[in-house]
């Protein structure tokens, strides 16, 4: 039996890299120990399926030291521990998996002759975000009030998501890799990301994070498309940005969601309220964070006051745990894959310009489960 050389610190690199110990992994690698000390080489085949088991490219593991793994876009996040100072794998799959639809959509709409977004990178820095966010709100065709006309956080999401969609964004909104639930995204790492693209802008949400939380996350990534930045993120109002553009995006989301002139008009009727920011939220379809910080800076209320909500608004937070189903799967694919996005592929699979293979692996669906939610979108498949 053939085994292979690997330096031990290439196992204990690729553990690290997937947050796993060789406690983890000894029911499954019962030499793992061994492996990790240099005492035993594994087979070939035992590489393979230790390199699947990390999620580490097996090639990475042949090499004679570990590899420095860069993010593909740039890094807005205010890191707050060491711990997330390395992409996890899961975080860089999921950008590189939406960077090879964005890829093939840019060019399948540049061969079907369409025409570059005017609206990707048309803001500058130098313009009043305000001014920017309420444009955007115009753009989605979202009048004022539109948030007080839905019942829940989850719906307002939803017609959030659509909105985007009518503009040629793909707004992907996941909380695992894929339709892998053994990998699911940490939301401490990262809350959302914006890919820039003439042609095929994309917004990718954690779909771990709360409902209301996911509202501003696609608004502050939406202001990045407008700036033509692709950014990772880790938006909302309280998490301290350190860099101007990501001040600059969450002011411009503040006004898309949170419109001055009309909290300003709303508050006189809850300020007395023991639960003024709470109700707001509800209104606005924003976390009662986003809607207090911007009642904070409008001169609603004092910093005190909105400081001493926060913190115990934190600390009950902490001690719920929200609750959630599954949901239907076909549904969730309309958030996961992105309707507009599933059916441009499903129509050109359909047309022979790609291959079955390839929109398996571009969706994450296969055999008949991509030709059901083809059937759910309205193209029937051969």
């Amino acid at each position: 039996m053939m085994r292979v050389s690997v330096k031990p610190d290439m196992f204990r690199w690729a553990m690290d890299r997937a947050g796993l110990s060789a406690d983890d992994l000894h029911k499954k690698f019962s030499k793992i120990g061994q492996w990790e000390q240099g005492e035993v080489s594994p087979t070939f085949k035992q590489l393979e399926a230790f390199a699947k088991a990390v999620r580490v490219p097996v090639g990475y593991l042949f090499l004679p030291e570990p590899p420095e793994e860069q993010l593909p876009i740039p890094d807005l996040r205010t890191i707050r521990t060491r711990k997330f100072r390395t992409p996890s794998p899961d975080l860089l799959d999921t950008i590189y998996a939406m960077q090879r639809r964005q890829a093939w959509l840019r060019e399948e709409l540049i061969d079907c002759e369409a025409e570059p977004l005017d609206f990707v990178g048309s803001a500058r820095l130098k313009d009043d975000p305000e001014d920017v966010g309420r444009e955007m709100r115009r753009m989605a065709g979202l009048d004022d009030g539109w948030a007080s006309t839905v019942r829940t956080w989850q719906e307002a999401v939803g017609e959030l998501r659509r909105a985007f969609e009518h503009l040629s964004i793909m707004a992907v909104i996941n909380g695992i890799v894929g339709n892998n639930t053994h990998r699911k995204l940490n939301v401490e790492e990262f809350r959302g990301f914006a890919l820039s693209d003439e042609y095929a802008p994309l917004i990718f949400i954690n779909g771990a994070d709360a409902k209301s939380a996911q509202m501003f996350t696609l608004v502050h990534e939406l202001a990045h498309i407008w700036l033509g930045k692709s950014a990772l993120t880790d938006a909302g109002l309280m998490s301290q940005p350190s860099e101007n553009i990501e001040s600059w995006c969450d002011q411009a989301a503040a006004e898309f969601l949170v419109p001055a002139r009309e909290l300003k008009a709303y508050w006189p009727d809850v300020r007395h309220e023991e639960t003024r920011f709470e109700k707001a939220a509800r209104r606005f379809k924003v976390s009662p964070i986003v809607a207090g910080r911007r009642a904070m800076d409008l001169r609603l209320v004092e910093r005190d006051t909105f400081f001493e909500f926060y913190k115990e608004y934190i600390a009950k937070e902490h001690r719920q745990r929200p609750a959630g189903g599954k949901g239907d799967f076909y549904n969730n694919q309309n958030t996961r894959v992105c309707e507009m996005f599933a059916t441009h592929v499903i129509r050109a699979a359909k047309g022979g310009r790609l291959s079955f293979r390839e929109a398996y692996d571009l969706t994450g669906l296969h055999g008949g489960t991509f030709q059901e939610y083809a059937h759910r979108l309205g193209v029937d498949l051969p």
